[in-house]
Protein backbone atom coordinates (compact mmCIF):
# COMPACT_ATOMS: atom_id res chain seq x y z
CA UNK A 1 0.00 0.00 0.00
CA UNK A 2 2.77 2.35 0.47
CA UNK A 3 4.79 2.46 -2.86
CA UNK A 4 0.89 3.12 -4.40
CA UNK A 5 0.26 5.93 -2.47
CA UNK A 6 3.82 7.37 -2.97
CA UNK A 7 3.47 7.16 -6.25
CA UNK A 8 0.50 8.84 -6.51
CA UNK A 9 1.77 11.66 -4.18
CA UNK A 10 4.60 12.10 -6.78
CA UNK A 11 2.18 12.05 -9.33
CA UNK A 12 0.30 15.02 -7.61
CA UNK A 13 3.36 17.29 -6.81
CA UNK A 14 4.27 16.99 -10.16
CA UNK A 15 1.20 18.00 -11.56
CA UNK A 16 1.16 21.30 -9.28
CA UNK A 17 4.60 21.91 -10.23
CA UNK A 18 3.61 21.88 -14.19
CA UNK A 19 0.28 23.89 -13.15
CA UNK A 20 2.30 26.28 -11.27
CA UNK A 21 4.82 26.97 -14.63
CA UNK A 22 1.50 26.78 -16.71
CA UNK A 23 -0.55 29.51 -14.77
CA UNK A 24 0.69 32.42 -15.51
CA UNK A 25 -0.73 35.89 -14.00
CA UNK A 26 0.12 39.66 -14.99
CA UNK A 27 -0.77 42.73 -13.66
CA UNK A 28 -3.06 45.79 -15.50
CA UNK A 29 0.22 47.55 -16.20
CA UNK A 30 1.95 44.74 -17.01
CA UNK A 31 2.63 42.28 -20.25
CA UNK A 32 3.72 38.98 -20.95
CA UNK A 33 6.03 38.39 -23.85
CA UNK A 34 6.28 34.80 -24.79
CA UNK A 35 8.97 33.14 -26.79
CA UNK A 36 8.57 29.33 -27.82
CA UNK A 37 11.33 27.58 -28.15
CA UNK A 38 13.08 31.09 -28.90
CA UNK A 39 10.77 32.29 -31.04
CA UNK A 40 8.61 35.25 -30.37
CA UNK A 41 4.97 33.97 -30.54
CA UNK A 42 2.50 37.11 -29.10
CA UNK A 43 2.37 39.46 -25.78
CA UNK A 44 -0.03 38.51 -23.60
CA UNK A 45 -1.77 39.81 -20.35
CA UNK A 46 -3.12 40.99 -17.95
CA UNK A 47 -4.78 38.34 -16.43
CA UNK A 48 -4.49 35.03 -16.25
CA UNK A 49 -3.01 32.81 -18.84
CA UNK A 50 -1.69 29.60 -19.92
CA UNK A 51 1.77 28.86 -21.53
CA UNK A 52 3.73 25.08 -22.15
CA UNK A 53 6.12 24.60 -19.18
CA UNK A 54 9.16 24.24 -20.50
CA UNK A 55 8.93 24.68 -23.91
CA UNK A 56 7.39 28.11 -23.85
CA UNK A 57 9.05 31.34 -21.73
CA UNK A 58 7.64 34.77 -20.49
CA UNK A 59 9.20 37.64 -20.15
CA UNK A 60 7.15 40.72 -17.94
CA UNK A 61 7.70 43.69 -19.16
CA UNK A 62 6.68 47.25 -17.37
CA UNK A 63 4.51 49.84 -19.30
CA UNK A 64 4.44 52.19 -16.30
CA UNK A 65 6.33 55.75 -17.15
CA UNK A 66 9.73 55.35 -16.30
CA UNK A 67 12.11 58.44 -14.78
CA UNK A 68 15.83 57.99 -15.75
CA UNK A 69 18.52 60.55 -14.52
CA UNK A 70 20.95 60.98 -17.48
CA UNK A 71 24.39 61.87 -14.72
CA UNK A 72 26.21 65.62 -15.21
CA UNK A 73 27.67 65.98 -18.41
CA UNK A 74 30.85 68.16 -19.31
CA UNK A 75 29.49 70.47 -22.44
CA UNK A 76 31.22 73.10 -24.16
CA UNK A 77 28.69 75.56 -25.37
CA UNK A 78 29.14 77.40 -28.87
CA UNK A 79 30.04 80.16 -27.64
CA UNK A 80 33.53 77.96 -25.28
CA UNK A 81 31.65 78.53 -21.96
CA UNK A 82 32.78 74.74 -20.36
CA UNK A 83 30.00 74.18 -18.04
CA UNK A 84 27.89 70.75 -16.77
CA UNK A 85 24.71 70.02 -17.17
CA UNK A 86 22.35 66.93 -16.12
CA UNK A 87 18.61 66.22 -17.15
CA UNK A 88 16.09 63.59 -16.41
CA UNK A 89 14.08 61.35 -19.04
CA UNK A 90 10.49 60.44 -18.74
CA UNK A 91 9.81 57.49 -21.05
CA UNK A 92 7.58 54.21 -20.96
CA UNK A 93 7.02 51.10 -23.30
CA UNK A 94 4.34 50.80 -25.82
CA UNK A 95 5.69 48.13 -28.04
CA UNK A 96 7.05 45.31 -24.99
CA UNK A 97 7.96 42.97 -28.00
CA UNK A 98 10.13 45.39 -29.77
CA UNK A 99 11.43 46.70 -26.62
CA UNK A 100 13.19 43.07 -26.01
CA UNK A 101 13.91 41.92 -29.29
CA UNK A 102 14.99 44.89 -30.79
CA UNK A 103 17.53 46.35 -28.18
CA UNK A 104 19.67 44.13 -25.87
CA UNK A 105 18.79 46.71 -22.74
CA UNK A 106 16.17 49.34 -23.64
CA UNK A 107 17.21 50.90 -19.77
CA UNK A 108 20.54 51.27 -20.63
CA UNK A 109 19.99 52.24 -24.34
CA UNK A 110 17.84 55.06 -23.61
CA UNK A 111 20.09 56.15 -21.20
CA UNK A 112 23.26 56.48 -23.16
CA UNK A 113 21.34 57.90 -26.79
CA UNK A 114 20.24 60.62 -23.68
CA UNK A 115 24.10 61.61 -22.79
CA UNK A 116 25.21 62.14 -26.34
CA UNK A 117 21.93 63.66 -27.18
CA UNK A 118 22.30 65.97 -24.23
CA UNK A 119 25.90 66.72 -24.98
CA UNK A 120 25.56 67.30 -28.97
CA UNK A 121 22.49 69.71 -28.09
CA UNK A 122 23.81 71.48 -25.77
CA UNK A 123 27.15 72.04 -27.66
CA UNK A 124 25.49 73.73 -30.20
CA UNK A 125 23.91 76.23 -28.17
CA UNK A 126 25.10 79.26 -26.64
CA UNK A 127 24.94 79.61 -22.59
CA UNK A 128 22.44 82.53 -22.79
CA UNK A 129 20.44 79.99 -24.94
CA UNK A 130 20.82 77.56 -22.30
CA UNK A 131 19.98 79.75 -19.18
CA UNK A 132 16.65 81.20 -20.71
CA UNK A 133 15.38 78.89 -23.20
CA UNK A 134 15.37 75.80 -21.41
CA UNK A 135 11.52 74.84 -22.91
CA UNK A 136 12.82 74.98 -26.63
CA UNK A 137 16.07 72.79 -25.45
CA UNK A 138 13.28 70.01 -23.52
CA UNK A 139 11.42 69.81 -26.31
CA UNK A 140 14.45 69.20 -29.29
CA UNK A 141 16.13 67.08 -26.71
CA UNK A 142 12.70 64.84 -26.17
CA UNK A 143 11.60 65.28 -30.38
CA UNK A 144 15.54 64.04 -30.93
CA UNK A 145 15.84 61.22 -28.21
CA UNK A 146 11.87 59.74 -29.26
CA UNK A 147 12.72 59.65 -33.06
CA UNK A 148 15.91 57.28 -32.03
CA UNK A 149 13.61 55.04 -29.87
CA UNK A 150 10.66 54.51 -31.82
CA UNK A 151 12.34 51.73 -33.33
CA UNK A 152 12.60 50.02 -29.80
CA UNK A 153 9.19 50.67 -29.02
CA UNK A 154 9.73 52.79 -26.34
CA UNK A 155 8.04 56.48 -26.36
CA UNK A 156 9.74 59.43 -24.68
CA UNK A 157 7.21 61.40 -23.11
CA UNK A 158 9.26 64.60 -21.39
CA UNK A 159 13.04 65.59 -21.07
CA UNK A 160 14.00 68.23 -18.35
CA UNK A 161 17.42 69.91 -17.83
CA UNK A 162 17.95 69.62 -14.38
CA UNK A 163 20.66 71.64 -13.15
CA UNK A 164 23.35 74.12 -15.21
CA UNK A 165 26.96 74.25 -12.99
CA UNK A 166 28.82 77.34 -14.10
CA UNK A 167 32.52 77.73 -13.44
CA UNK A 168 33.06 80.46 -10.54
CA UNK A 169 34.61 83.40 -12.90
CA UNK A 170 31.42 83.05 -15.05
CA UNK A 171 29.76 83.40 -11.99
CA UNK A 172 31.09 86.36 -10.85
CA UNK A 173 31.28 88.07 -14.71
CA UNK A 174 27.52 87.32 -14.43
CA UNK A 175 27.05 89.09 -11.37
CA UNK A 176 28.43 92.02 -11.93
CA UNK A 177 26.58 92.00 -15.30
CA UNK A 178 23.31 91.88 -13.29
CA UNK A 179 24.53 94.87 -11.06
CA UNK A 180 25.38 96.90 -13.55
CA UNK A 181 22.01 96.04 -15.11
CA UNK A 182 20.19 96.92 -12.09
CA UNK A 183 22.22 100.62 -12.10
CA UNK A 184 21.42 101.19 -15.63
CA UNK A 185 17.66 100.70 -14.76
CA UNK A 186 17.85 102.91 -11.55
CA UNK A 187 19.30 105.50 -13.16
CA UNK A 188 17.07 105.80 -15.97
CA UNK A 189 14.53 105.60 -13.78
CA UNK A 190 15.87 108.80 -11.85
CA UNK A 191 15.96 110.57 -15.43
CA UNK A 192 12.62 109.80 -16.45
CA UNK A 193 11.90 111.24 -12.63
CA UNK A 194 13.42 114.58 -13.04
CA UNK A 195 11.92 115.11 -16.70
CA UNK A 196 8.77 114.67 -15.24
CA UNK A 197 9.39 117.01 -12.53
CA UNK A 198 10.72 119.78 -14.84
CA UNK A 199 7.64 118.95 -17.19
CA UNK A 200 5.36 119.70 -13.77
CA UNK A 201 7.26 122.73 -12.64
CA UNK A 202 7.28 124.11 -16.30
CA UNK A 203 3.04 123.95 -16.65
CA UNK A 204 3.43 125.27 -13.40
CA UNK A 205 5.26 128.31 -14.15
CA UNK A 206 3.36 129.07 -16.90
CA UNK A 207 0.15 128.64 -15.30
CA UNK A 208 1.43 131.35 -12.49
CA UNK A 209 3.09 133.85 -15.05
CA UNK A 210 -0.08 134.05 -17.06
CA UNK A 211 -2.31 135.31 -13.40
CA UNK A 212 -0.46 137.83 -11.09
CA UNK A 213 -3.24 137.37 -8.29
CA UNK A 214 -1.34 133.63 -8.46
CA UNK A 215 1.95 135.44 -8.36
CA UNK A 216 1.32 137.29 -5.32
CA UNK A 217 -0.17 134.59 -3.27
CA UNK A 218 2.82 132.66 -4.16
CA UNK A 219 4.75 135.70 -2.85
CA UNK A 220 2.64 135.45 0.35
CA UNK A 221 2.91 132.12 1.05
CA UNK A 222 6.87 132.25 0.26
CA UNK A 223 7.44 134.83 3.37
CA UNK A 224 5.31 132.32 5.68
CA UNK A 225 7.20 129.65 5.05
CA UNK A 226 10.43 132.02 5.62
CA UNK A 227 9.09 133.28 9.14
CA UNK A 228 8.94 130.26 10.50
CA UNK A 229 12.12 129.51 10.65
CA UNK A 230 14.25 130.75 13.03
CA UNK A 231 15.75 133.87 11.85
CA UNK A 232 16.58 136.90 13.25
CA UNK A 233 16.04 138.69 10.23
CA UNK A 234 13.67 138.52 6.70
CA UNK A 235 14.55 140.74 4.36
CA UNK A 236 11.20 140.58 1.58
CA UNK A 237 11.23 142.12 -1.39
CA UNK A 238 7.99 143.74 -2.29
CA UNK A 239 6.34 143.31 -5.59
CA UNK A 240 6.25 146.18 -8.06
CA UNK A 241 2.78 144.70 -8.90
CA UNK A 242 1.99 145.24 -4.95
CA UNK A 243 2.82 149.11 -4.78
CA UNK A 244 1.52 150.46 -7.87
CA UNK A 245 -2.14 149.04 -6.23
CA UNK A 246 -1.60 151.46 -3.37
CA UNK A 247 0.06 153.96 -5.68
CA UNK A 248 -2.96 154.08 -8.04
CA UNK A 249 -5.43 154.40 -4.40
CA UNK A 250 -3.47 158.23 -4.39
CA UNK A 251 -1.71 156.75 -0.96
CA UNK A 252 1.60 158.56 -0.14
CA UNK A 253 5.08 156.56 0.80
CA UNK A 254 4.00 156.01 4.69
CA UNK A 255 0.43 155.14 3.81
CA UNK A 256 2.19 152.63 1.14
CA UNK A 257 4.27 151.31 4.09
CA UNK A 258 1.75 150.96 6.40
CA UNK A 259 -0.66 149.15 3.81
CA UNK A 260 1.71 146.76 2.70
CA UNK A 261 2.79 145.75 6.22
CA UNK A 262 -0.70 145.08 6.72
CA UNK A 263 -1.19 143.55 4.32
CA UNK A 264 1.24 141.17 4.36
CA UNK A 265 0.18 140.70 8.32
CA UNK A 266 -3.01 139.63 7.23
CA UNK A 267 -1.46 137.12 4.57
CA UNK A 268 0.61 135.40 6.91
CA UNK A 269 -2.27 135.07 9.39
CA UNK A 270 -4.64 133.47 6.96
CA UNK A 271 -1.94 131.33 6.18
Amino acid sequence: MKLPTLGILVIILLILFILSQAIKIVFEYERGVIFRLGRLIGVKGPGIFFIIPIIDRMVKVDLRTITMDIPSQEVITKDNVPIKVDAVIYFRIIDPAKALTQVENYIVATSMLGQTTLRSVLGQSELDEILTEREKLNRKLQEIIDQHTAAWGIKVTAVEIKNVELPEGMKRAMARQAEAERERRAKIIAAEGELQAAEKLRTAAEIISKTPAAIQLRFLQTVTEAATEKASTIVVPVPVDLIRMFIDRGSNLEEILKEILKYLKEGKSNV
